[in-house]
């Protein structure tokens, strides 16, 4: 398989690799056809709540500096934990909800593993993967832990037996994500399909979207809908329980290129999609209209590019809203974090990056945001002056997904240099 920052042609546009996004377009899988046939038995899913970890086998972690690690950035590592059980660039990393002491992360050499973040103690590895693991995550209790290859095949492990207790093919992933406060697991495939599986009894049913790949959806904090976005630009509200789409945007109302990636509020009143045509577009989640369009202001102006090279040079990579002001955050590939007030659905604050920014996140209760970029480097910033506050290095090469604990305590990322970091993050506000 290709370096994870190889590019490739979808719908035209030039796009870099990025695991949990869009992916090359294969044929359409036959398999959602099975799903159909357990439809109704889906009807009666309980959307509730529950529990969580433990014990451990030994290799796979370093503590602080490392040499001879593959990449071209070095300098300090600020790191706590480095895990190093992987051999090829780690694609994906997401915490336990509950306690917020467990790591999965997957990678590009068909591994995944769960591992303590206080030590890097590797606890088990999710085996079985015969493509690269790109999607990997805790359920809402903390008991259940999946994870999923480019190929569509999705394991389910329980994390205190450690045991497989469910597997299903589903063609080609696009992205993965567990119910907020239900055991189900809901995906996208590049057959244009979503996926909702009652785990671990199999019950499924499936939401047919257009045919080309479903590249990225969330479910709304009410845990009874969903948000899904498509390679043509089209954006679909669904009920889940009645399997049928509330709102379809699309023409002038949806955007004018693959969708890259999609966020909710607090309370799930407005959604924010992001795309390769550089546009974030705020939606109102009960009428299903676009109420806001945020773009790229003075990097959209450059003045040597036409409008069709723009955005193929640029595109939103993740975005999403804080929590305690009405404020929300968008990052480009080509570096920009822009900071825009959704009461004026004016442009804030404009912050550069050297590099092509990969994620952000809001850390709950504040206005700050943080970011990882190709260039390896975590930074913090305060939304409400777009002051950087501190920064973390520790990678020799880019990083590719991170997440950040309840508390905002620590910063776990993974990266192209095979590894995952643990950072532990001080500021002089707490």
């Amino acid at each position: 398989m290709p370096s994870v920052l190889s590019s490739y042609t979808v719908a035209g546009q030039h796009r870099v690799f990025r695991p949990s996004l869009s992916l090359p377009p294969r044929p359409p899988s036959a398999l959602f056809l099975l799903a159909d046939d357990l439809a109704q038995e889906m009807e009666d899913v309980d959307f509730e709540e529950e529990e969580e970890e433990e014990e451990g086998n030994d290799e796979g972690w370093v503590l602080e500096p490392q040499e001879g690690v593959v990449g071209s950035m070095e300098g300090p590592d600020d790191s706590e934990v480095t895990f190093a059980l992987h051999s090829a660039s780690v694609f994906c990393v997401s915490l336990d909800p509950k306690t917020n002491t467990l790591a999965v992360t997957g990678g590009e050499d068909d591994k995944a593993f769960v591992w303590r973040l206080s030590d890097g103690e590797l606890l088990f590895e999710c085996a079985g993967h015969k493509d690269s693991v790109t999607c990997a995550g805790f359920s809402h209790d903390s008991t259940l832990v999946a994870t999923g290859d480019m190929s569509g095949l999705l394991k389910v492990w329980q994390v205190e037996t450690k045991e497989e207790v469910w597997s299903f093919e589903a063609g080609d992933l696009e992205w993965m994500e567990w119910h907020p406060r239900a055991p189900v697991l809901l995906a996208g495939t590049a057959d244009g399909n979503t996926w909702m599986w009652k785990v671990p009894n199999g019950d499924c049913k499936t939401f047919q979207g257009p045919n080309c790949p479903a590249t990225c959806g969330r479910v709304l904090p009410d845990g009874k809908r969903a948000v899904v976005g498509y390679e043509d630009g089209t954006i679909r509200i669904w009920d889940l329980k009645q399997g049928n789409p509330i709102h379809v945007l699309k023409g002038t109302e949806g955007h004018q290129g693959p969708l890259t990636c999609v966020a909710t509020n607090q309370d799930g009143s407005l959604i924010l999609t992001g795309s390769v045509d550089c546009q974030a577009k705020l939606v109102s989640a009960t009428t299903g209209k676009v109420v806001g369009v945020f773009r790229p202001e003075t990097v959209a102006s450059q003045p040597s590019l036409g409008e069709g090279e723009e955005s193929e040079s640029n595109s939103v990579e993740s975005l999403g809203f804080c929590s305690v002001m009405p404020l929300a955050a968008v990052g480009y590939l080509d570096g920009t974090l822009a900071i825009y007030d959704l009461s004026t659905q004016t442009l804030r604050h404009q912050c550069q990056h050297q590099s092509g920014i990969v994620q952000l996140l809001w850390e709950a209760g504040t206005a700050v945001v943080y970011t990882c970029s190709l260039d390896g480097v975590v930074r913090l910033w305060d939304a409400r002056t777009g002051r950087l506050l501190t920064d973390y290095r520790g990678h020799t090469a880019e990083i590719l997904d991170f997440a950040l604990s309840k508390d905002a305590s620590l910063v776990v990322t993974t990266s192209g240099d095979h590894k995952a970091k643990v950072f532990c993050v001080q500021r002089p506000d707490r």
